[in-house]
């Protein structure tokens, strides 16, 4: 369905490739501008989306797909030592991202089989890891766009470090959550198997209290 805000997050996965252009040529400022602009669409098409009732079925899947589309091809790149010798991220961060992607991927997918949800909305703190990895990313390329000031050369580190922790914590949340959700659903189904079990004995009982008289066809 034609909306703006699909519109846009379409915008949005167009700069992917063109932001990673812009780092493999080693045009940092470019591709701070690429990324500036991409973040800027997603405020935006959620703004419009909200305000003017836009939401699509549709959009629930773009949005997302373009989000994780930047932000991996980003992490992937900016940890490339020979692209980017001044500053990187280092390679098990990035692992880390993705690893946390690829669990929620297959842990909404496991609820979705087991009990039949179909959404698995993110908790606080996994917004928290988003916005922290996204921080990481705009120092890191400030950094390189500015030819590490020394400023970033130290806020870079810490960040990413702190990228690392919450991005660990929001995966093992994830999990707990999902634990959570599929054992309220054993423990649902174990009480409607036992209230189908008791209503067969309740119901033979009431039957031999209350014997049907027989009938006979007249003579």
């Amino acid at each position: 369905m034609f909306s703006i805000p699909n519109v846009l997050s379409v915008l949005r996965m167009a700069l992917v490739p063109l932001f990673i252009i812009a780092l493999v040529d080693g045009e940092a400022v470019k591709a701070l501008v690429l990324f500036a602009v991409a973040g800027a669409t997603d405020s935006l098409d959620g703004v419009i989306a909200r305000f003017w009732r836009q939401q699509t079925l549709l959009g629930s899947y773009l949005d997302p797909i373009a989000d994780k589309l930047l932000l991996t091809s980003a992490y992937v790149v900016l940890s490339i030592p020979a692209l980017n010798p001044v500053l990187t991220i280092p390679v098990w961060v990035t692992v880390l991202v993705i690893a946390r992607d690829v669990l929620i991927v297959v842990l909404a997918g496991v609820l979705h089989i087991v009990t039949g949800q179909r959404s698995f909305p993110p908790l606080k703190i996994g917004k928290i890891t988003t916005s922290a990895q996204i921080a990481t990313v705009a120092v890191v390329l400030i950094g390189l766009a500015f030819e590490a000031h020394r400023f970033f050369a130290l806020l870079a580190p810490a960040l990413i470090y702190v990228t690392a922790a919450v991005t660990v914590i929001s995966g093992v949340s994830y999990i707990v959550r999902a634990n959570r959700v599929v054992e309220a659903h054993g423990r649902e189904e174990a009480r409607r198997e036992q209230a189908r079990g008791d209503d067969g004995p309740a119901a033979q009982a009431r039957g031999e209290e209350n014997p049907r008289e027989e009938t006979h066809p007249a003579r």
